[in-house]
């Protein structure tokens, strides 16, 4: 389990394919202080398990399942990710509860400047809309933001200019990907609603789709 604060970015120093999945190596300092083999990591939001260390750098092995649904399939060596270690029950939570499981991949639509912040706004998938609230918690590349706006297609958020300096968002720009994890208290709440026969039925959505499945045009 993590919070979301990002705690340094690391680069990726190399990339390797694997029979089972690929091998990636993480150029690092401030996690590697008490990270040990089998530990939890979240690198870019994905929470992965640390197989080697090394004075400088750490290693993690990547499924196939996972680099299908995140970007890290898209890392190559020298591109900056942002680390996490597996948060303490005993410290503050300063973003949310965020559990490393990307719900899917999100691409930068807009980015503009107000203020001292840059909005973005992020088109997702519906998996992650149907979680996403006005002032509500998401996590983007493992950074805990909220939400100040919600479309039928997309979210925006305000980055700080401390969180664009010390994370990837920084760097972000129109058209790139990023990881997107939906509140895990809303999915929970769903569930649980769900199983009680409390949840409304959706209204559908009368459109082409919806009359050529019914044989009606």
């Amino acid at each position: 389990m993590f919070t979301g604060i990002v705690e340094e970015m690391g680069a990726v120093t190399s990339v390797e394919p694997t029979l089972g999945g690929t091998r990636m190596t993480i150029l690092a300092s401030t996690v590697l202080a008490d990270l040990k083999r089998g530990d939890s990591i979240s690198i870019n939001g994905t929470c992965l398990t640390v197989v080697a260390k090394s004075d400088q750098s750490f290693v993690v092995e990547v499924s196939p399942e996972t680099l299908s649904v995140t970007t890290l399939g898209m890392l190559t060596g020298g591109v900056p990710v942002n680390l996490e270690r597996a948060m303490k029950l005993n410290e503050r939570i300063g973003g949310h509860l965020v559990a490393g499981h990307v719900d899917g991949v999100g691409r930068i639509r807009d980015r503009r400047q107000e203020g001292n912040a840059v909005i973005f706004a992020i088109e997702a998938p519906s998996e992650v809309l149907r979680y996403c609230i006005h002032k509500g918690s998401v996590t983007v590349d493992g950074i805990s933001l909220t939400i100040n706006d919600v479309t039928d297609r997309s979210f925006s958020v305000a980055v700080i200019p401390h969180t664009a300096a010390v994370t990837t968002l920084g760097l972000k720009q129109v058209d790139d990907q990023v990881n997107l994890e939906s509140d895990l208290i809303g999915k929970f709440v769903e569930r649980l609603l769900h199983q009680r026969g409390q949840l409304p039925k959706p209204t559908p959505v009368i459109d082409n789709d919806y009359l050529k499945k019914r044989g009606l045009i």
